[in-house]
């Protein structure tokens, strides 16, 4: 899908914001949508992410290319990852997820990387979605991938977050009044396939539901939305199926950047 419309003009801080959307292992595209802008001399002034786009929004952020980021996963899966738990207020444990984080992020604190960027999360006390641009990095990109059930909610500051996707899968609310241009890419568009009769699936598709659900007010807000429906084709607990999601994504960013207007590529800088 396409989408460009026009702003009303006023000082912004910051030219072209990126929005990445939650998705778990479909998170994978946005690596591929980041090498196709990049290639294309696309560079985001601020980076805002849900979920999994958190994680690939602050690697980019962090100074690994998207090459990069594709290979530290490459050799990766779930169970290296999270610890399975006692089904007390969740199905596993994210100890292990925030451990790889903190041994591969070079900055600490989401305000030392190297591109500013939004970590999009839920507060699930008072029911609110919440955009960090500072704090511990490690915990926060945690919270904002803590799918509530599957993982329990992660405490910051005595208040406990859940999934940013809970209320703003795709980020693009809090870029929109600090962006002149905003580049959403939604790695969750609706599904209908068929699902197993386990818990973590149910789970999952209820989520995915949850989530592909409020992404609607945020995308009316991009001037220009990456998204393909054959993305959902791919489970999001499954790491093994990363490189063909990047392609996808890639593949399908160069579509929508061919078929932008002169007008349009003007206002991207390219």
């Amino acid at each position: 899908m396409f989408w460009f419309g026009k702003k009303d003009k006023q000082q912004r801080p910051y030219h072209l914001g990126l929005a990445l959307s939650g998705g778990g292992a479909r998170g994978f595209a946005h690596v591929g949508a980041l090498r196709a802008l990049n290639e294309r001399g696309i560079t985001p002034d601020i980076i805002a992410g849900t979920s999994a786009g958190s994680i690939i929004a602050a690697l980019y952020a962090d100074g690994y290319t998207p090459h990069h980021i594709l290979r530290l996963f490459s050799e990766l899966n779930v169970k290296e990852l999270v610890d399975v738990t006692l089904p007390k207020t969740s199905l596993l444990r994210f100890d292990k997820f925030i451990k790889f984080l903190e041994s591969r992020l070079h900055a600490r604190n989401i305000e030392e990387l190297k591109v500013p960027t939004l970590i999009v999360a839920t507060d699930f006390d008072n029911g609110k979605s919440v955009a960090f641009n500072q704090g511990q990095l490690s915990t926060r990109i945690a919270a904002s991938c803590a799918i509530p059930i599957v993982f329990a909610p992660i405490v910051i500051d005595d208040v406990h977050y859940v999934d940013g996707g809970v209320l703003r899968n795709l980020p693009a609310t809090p870029l929109r009044d600090i962006c002149d241009v905003v580049i959403g890419v939604n790695v969750s568009p609706m599904e209908h396939q068929h699902y197993e009769q386990n818990l973590l699936s149910i789970a999952d598709r209820a989520y995915n539901f949850l989530s592909c659900g409020n992404v609607f007010p945020d995308i009316a807000l991009c001037d220009v939305l990456i998204e393909s429906q054959d993305i959902s084709n791919y489970n999001v607990f499954d790491l093994s199926q990363q490189a063909f999601i990047e392609e996808l994504g890639y593949k399908r960013t160069i579509e929508v950047l061919d078929n932008l207007t002169a007008e349009q590529k003007k206002l991207l800088n390219i």
